[in-house]
């Protein structure tokens, strides 16, 4: 037997599935058939002993599925699968599920509540969109009403204030841009030097996603063609091309195997195949981006980075691979900034995938598939420690996962970091506000065509309240995104109008 803790959780299988039709055909594939073959692929990745394991699983937990909302995935998962779980867990919305569902068996294989456990998730993104463009249904296995799943993981809420609906912020296209003008402005850049920069880190992301096995573009692009706006590469968000965004238009699905250190020797699972679970940590940041002190800055990814770390007796020096989540650019320099990487070092890219808009953002799972990604890379350098952030809503939900094929110094521990970021300062957002304000950020979304249709800008008063402004108006818009606007004045109309 080994020495190592018997209750120690630990990754042993991975599986990752990409469906790409050959252009022109649709596929014909479900969420649940991509699953299943995700499942059955994290089976064999285990080795001797996976699907022995696999059928043993106690507990099947699936991430929140954006295009077939069913209430129990987990449940049909495990009918095609042939197993009997006692629970199944779904998540609530957020791209901080994977992680969320890790912590989750960590914590209870550690506590010896559970020994073997299923995770993961699938889209299939492509079909979804037809249908909803077509007005027509996927025609994919619905559930009974009164369907349920043994749990249900997280809690959540409406994601906006009434302040930012009525600004025209509703998605992440239109909130991740306010984030990155923040950034931009600090540094120094114009926007079209911002773009230019993304451009060049970008571009080693997308050679990343390229050669990444279930990456779902097929071709690195250059940093000009990333940060160039054009027909292929359109204008979405100030300062956003279109290869600046998360993809969810892909069909991928990924799982994940973890067990107890006991129950993978008992299963004979070879011992390089193990991935330890060192340590996870969680926080939501104040939960309205309005009553958040800084738009570019990340409470909760501190306060989470410096717990999982002082955990473990690690710094970022010490990790050598790096998944942070990349919805957009920005949440890369964020997670950056507050844990302590550098963004544009090319020796330590800050992804192993190429980030959610080059190598595929499938929703809620796409941290599934950068778990899954990072446990092959560190079973390659098991000297080395590997750390994933995910990301949910807008900045507002964080969890961090620290790996390694070594196993730990300390056992594993999940931190819940809330405390420390409830403590933290917020603002008041100012409601029906009129006069004199300063710009604080700002966003214009674009038609297809290429022309801006409306403009958001976020503004501070002399009494550090926020506030936020919209505009249809072409003039407006155009003086919006000539120049740069932060810092400088704009009128309120106490209507949810502005004029600069």
């Amino acid at each position: 037997m080994s020495t190592i803790d018997p209750r120690t959780p630990v990754l042993v299988g991975t599986g990752q599935v990409s469906d790409r039709p050959a252009k022109g055909e649709r596929t014909t594939r479900t969420p649940l058939d991509l699953m299943v073959e995700a499942s059955r692929a994290a089976a064999a990745d285990a080795g001797p002993g996976g699907d022995a394991l696999l059928a043993k699983a106690e507990s099947v937990g699936i991430v929140d599925i954006f295009c077939w909302p069913v209430p129990d995935p987990g449940a049909l998962l495990a009918r095609e699968l042939g197993i009997s779980p006692r629970e199944t867990v779904r998540t609530v919305i957020g791209g901080n599920s994977p992680v969320a569902l890790l912590a989750d068996a960590a914590q209870r294989i550690a506590a010896g509540e559970l020994d073997v456990a299923l995770l993961g998730g699938g889209e299939v993104g492509t079909a979804f969109r037809t249908a909803m463009m077509s007005g027509g249904r996927t025609g994919w296995e619905e559930q009974p009403e009164g369907t349920a799943p043994t749990r249900v993981l997280g809690t959540d809420r409406p994601p906006s204030h009434e302040a930012e609906l009525a600004a025209g912020l509703a998605f992440p296209v239109s909130y991740y841009p306010l984030f990155e003008h923040r950034l931009r402005h600090a540094a120094g850049r114009s926007t079209a030097e911002q773009r230019a920069w993304i451009g060049e880190w970008w571009s080693r992301y997308s050679t990343l996603a390229a050669e990444h096995p279930q990456g779902w573009i097929d071709a690195p692009m250059t940093a000009e063609e990333l940060a160039t706006p054009g027909p292929r590469n359109r204008l979405i968000s100030d300062p956003y091309t279109r290869f600046m965004n998360a993809d969810i238009g892909v069909d991928q699905a990924a799982m994940l195997l973890v067990t107890s250190v006991e129950a993978a020797e008992a299963a004979g699972i070879p011992r390089d195949r193990w991935v330890f679970v060192h340590g996870t940590a969680a926080a939501s940041d104040h939960w309205f981006v309005g009553e958040r002190e800084h738009l570019d800055r990340s409470p909760a990814i501190r306060a989470s980075g410096e717990a999982l770390f002082g955990h473990t007796g690690t710094t970022a020096d010490d990790v050598a691979l790096v998944d942070l989540y990349s919805c957009f650019p920005c949440a890369v320099q964020v997670g950056a900034n507050e844990l302590g990487f550098v963004v544009d070092n090319p020796a330590r890219p800050l992804s192993v995938t190429g980030g959610l808009a080059l190598f595929g953002g499938p929703a809620n799972n796409y941290v599934t598939h950068s778990i899954a990604t990072l446990a092959d890379r560190a079973r390659e350098r098991p000297d080395e420690l590997a750390l994933a952030s995910a990301v949910g809503w807008y900045l507002t939900k964080h969890g961090l996962a620290l790996l390694s094929a070594t196993p730990p110094s300390v056992p594993y521990a999940h931190h819940d970091v809330q405390a420390v970021v409830d403590a933290t300062p917020t603002r008041e957002v100012a409601a029906a506000p009129s006069g004199t304000w300063t710009v604080e950020t700002f966003t214009a979304g674009f038609d297809r065509e290429g022309t801006p249709a409306v403009g958001s800008v976020v503004a501070l008063d002399a009494d550090g309240r926020r506030a936020f402004g919209k505009s249809e108006d072409a003039a407006a818009l155009g003086r919006l995104l000539d120049g740069d606007p932060i810092d400088g004045p704009v009128e309120l109309d106490g209507t949810g109008g502005f004029a600069l």
